[in-house]
This record gives structure tokens, sequence and C-alpha cells, in this order.
């Protein structure tokens, strides 16, 4: 999905060793380019001693593309600031591929959102290890994967998977409840794109049937955790979480119904940052600019 012509903006993210004059300078190049900012984000974190923000301009506001005015921001701005900073063209489509097994709430949700244009991507297939959903996804005409695993052969699954993934070059890979521990080579392929979604308020309950773990321990809270894929189960940078109340009457089945609600939103609110490029993570934190 793409922007209409007064929706389309240039997106600046930048993070950089915090110190004086980056807002001036940054301000001042934008102010030197004709740049009409509609939307900006600052934070700047003590603890690392760096500093972040977002930036939305209009791109009808400027005379330069996309690429020369990256050229000019990283001689004038990025190298003297150390930074790290991307330029991205709303107009520009983003596409997501889903990875599934058999629970269908995440999918459904994603789906309707994106056959009612909520989201800012396509969403280019669907990958299951099991056939389970693929009749649904193909209802809203987008084409279904099913790559079967088994324990002895899950190297080869992997390398399938990554093979139908990576010929649609999404801008976000997600495991929407896909129940497959994603080894270290997609891990590092994937990275910064590959989103998961663990029923679960993490750190809390890491792995499998965290409802479970919750019941025996007697929370009162439990909750869903959106988080970027890395090496480390279930470790990654978190880009969103909400919570829901239960008491000591609600059983793991009652727990589990009710999660999947939190599930799917916070999904779709951690895909939706994603994708709107508010999401900027350095080392094991995010910070959003929701």
């Amino acid at each position: 999905m793409t922007s209409s012509s007064g929706d389309h903006r240039y997106v600046l993210t930048l993070g950089c060793p915090d110190t004086t004059g980056i807002v001036a300078r940054i301000s001042g190049f934008l102010t030197d380019i004709g740049g009409w900012i509609t939307e900006a984000g600052y934070h700047s974190d003590p603890d690392s001693g760096w500093f972040f923000t977002r930036q939305a301009i209009r791109a009808d506001a400027v005379t330069l593309t996309r690429d020369e005015i990256a050229a000019r921001f990283k001689a004038e701005v990025g190298d003297p600031l150390n930074a790290e900073w991307k330029l991205t063209d709303t107009a520009v489509g983003k596409s997501a591929v889903l990875l599934v097994s058999k629970e269908s709430h995440c999918l459904v949700d994603l789906l309707g959102r994106a056959h009612r244009g909520e989201l800012p991507a396509t969403i280019s297939a669907v990958v299951g290890n099991h056939a389970d959903l693929g009749e649904l996804t193909e209802r809203f005409g987008i084409p279904f994967h099913h790559v079967p695993f088994s324990p002895d052969r899950k190297a080869e699954s992997f390398a399938r998977v990554a093979g139908i993934v990576d010929g649609y070059h999404p801008d976000a890979v997600v495991l929407a409840r896909f129940m497959q521990i994603l080894p270290p080579t997609l891990c590092e392929s994937w990275a910064g794109r590959a989103l998961n979604i663990h029923h679960s308020f993490l750190p809390s309950f890491v792995g499998a049937r965290p409802y479970h773990q919750a019941f025996a321990r007697g929370v009162k809270l439990i909750g869903a955790t959106c988080h970027y894929v890395t090496a480390d189960l279930d470790a990654g940078p978190i880009i969103e979480q909400d919570v829901i109340r239960i008491d000591h009457s609600d059983s793991v089945a009652d727990m589990v119904r009710q999660g999947r609600d939190i599930e799917t939103l916070v999904l779709a609110r951690g895909l939706r940052w994603h994708l709107e490029d508010r999401v900027l993570v350095h080392g094991r934190k995010t910070v959003v600019f929701s």
C-alpha cells in the first residue's frame, strides 16, 4: 500500500552519541532543503549516552529526491555526528511475509487489517508449517506456502522457508504464532526485520506454554510481547507489550482465550510501528516513537 500524494512523506530516523547542537544541526539541514516538518520526536538516553530522533517531512515541500537528500544528509549531518540513520520514502510500498502454524487469531487479525487498508504494507505471502490455514489465507487472495517440518529435517525445512521469504524481499517477516525457533543463520539474515509475538509479558515465562506457567504461578496479569527475533530465545529487543487482568477463577483455557485478544493487538501495533519506521533499536532496547 502506498501513500496518497497529500500524505507523501520522507521519514528520517537517527541515533548518535549525545552532544550539544544535534537538533540545531538537523533542523538547519531540513530548513536549507525546504523541509516542512509534520512530525518530530526526540529522546536523550542518559544511561547509554545516545540521542534518538524521528522526523517526518512533506515530500512536496522539497525539490530534491530521496537519494539526493540522503547524500547531502550523510555528508552534512550523518557522518559528522557518527550517526546511525535512515531515510525512507512513504511512497515506496512496503511488504510483509507472515509465518504461521495452526493458531489462526493473529493471522486473521493481520489479514483483516491489510484488507481494510489499515496496515502500511502489503502482505505478500503466508508460509505455514501446517496446511491448516491455507484456505483461509487464499480467501484474501494471498499466496500460501506449506512447508512441512519434521524433527529430523528441520534444517531443510528452514532452508525452504528462507528461500520463499527472501524471494519476496519483505520489509517485515512476522512470526504470527509460528511456534518454531528460527535458526541463528535466519536470525542474522532477518535481523531488524523479523518480529515475533510471544504470548507472555516478557521477560516472565519465556519458552513454551507460558499460560500454563502463569497459571501455575497464580499471576493476576497476563500479557503479550512483540519483539524482534534474535538468536537468544524470546530475548530480542521489545517493541510493544500489553496486559489483561485475570483472577483465581480463570482456568488455563480462560487465560488462553483472553490472551488471544492481547496478542492480536500487540502484534498489530508492533508491526505498524516497525513499518512506519517508528522503532529505533539500540543494543537490547528500543526507542519507539509511537
